[in-house]
C-alpha cells in the first residue's frame, strides 16, 4: 500500500488535471449517466465527466489520490457529482450498476489481476452501455515501467482475455492510434494507445 501513497505524496497535487483524449472522443455526445472511473489517479477524467453531467464514482488504491480529487471536485463545484472512494479493485468493485466504466492505463506496481478486474467491471454495466479500456501500446519515456521485455497486448487480445460472449457484447472499437503526449516537466513524445470499447447489448 505504501508504494501508491508515496507515488502521489512525493509530487505536488495537480491543480487542473487534464482528461484523457480517448475518453473525451468516446464519451462526447453520449447521454450522461452513472460512471465508474477505475484507477482515477489525479482525477482529470472524473472531473471532466462530472462537468459533462455524469455522476462519477472515482476509485483508486491511493488515499492521497482520492483525497486530492475530492478536494478538487469541491473546489470546482462538482462535489455532488464526483464521489471518491479508496478501493482495491483487485478484491472487488464498488456496488451498483453503471452506464460507463473507464479504465485508463490500469497498471500498478501492486498485484493487479486485470484478468479478474476487467471482466468484473464489464458485468457491472447496465444493458446497452460501454466499457472503455485504454492501455499503453508502448512505454512512454516517463513511464515507471521501462522494462524492455514488457509486452503490451493488443486491444483484441484484451477483449479475448475478458472473455465476453459475442451474443451479449459487441466490440465497437479496437485500434492503436498515436498521439503526442506531454509528461512530467513538459516533456513531449509520440505514444501509442491501445483502445478497446465494448458495448453490452440491450
Amino acid at each position: 500500500m505504501q508504494v501508491g501513497v508515496y507515488v502521489y505524496a512525493a509530487r505536488p497535487a495537480a491543480g487542473g488535471p487534464q482528461s484523457n483524449t480517448r475518453l473525451t472522443e468516446t464519451v462526447t455526445g453520449l447521454p450522461p449517466g452513472d460512471a465508474l472511473d477505475l484507477g482515477c489517479g489525479n482525477g482529470g477524467d472524473a472531473l471532466w465527466l462530472a462537468g459533462q453531467g455524469w455522476h462519477v464514482t472515482a476509485v483508486d488504491i491511493s488515499a492521497v489520490a482520492v483525497e486530492r480529487l475530492a478536494a478538487l471536485a469541491r473546489s470546482h463545484g462538482l462535489g455532488d457529482r464526483a464521489i471518491t472512494v479508496r478501493h482495491d479493485v483487485h478484491k472487488s468493485l464498488p456496488p451498483g450498476g453503471f452506464d460507463l466504466i473507464c479504465a485508463h492505463y490500469l497498471y500498478s506496481p501492486f498485484d493487479l489481476d486485470r484478468a479478474t478486474v476487467l471482466p468484473s467491471a464489464a458485468h457491472a454495466l447496465r444493458p446497452d452501455v460501454r466499457l472503455l479500456v485504454v492501455d499503453h501500446g508502448l512505454a512512454a519515456p516517463w513511464s515507471w515501467n521501462q522494462d524492455p521485455d514488457t509486452r503490451y497486448p493488443s486491444p483484441r487480445e484484451v477483449a479475448a482475455g475478458i472473455g465476453l460472449d459475442s451474443a451479449t457484447w459487441e466490440v465497437e472499437r479496437a485500434d492503436a492510434p498515436r498521439r503526442i503526449a506531454t509528461g512530467p516537466g513538459g516533456r513531449t513524445a509520440e505514444i501509442t494507445d491501445h483502445v478497446l470499447l465494448v458495448r453490452r447489448a440491450a
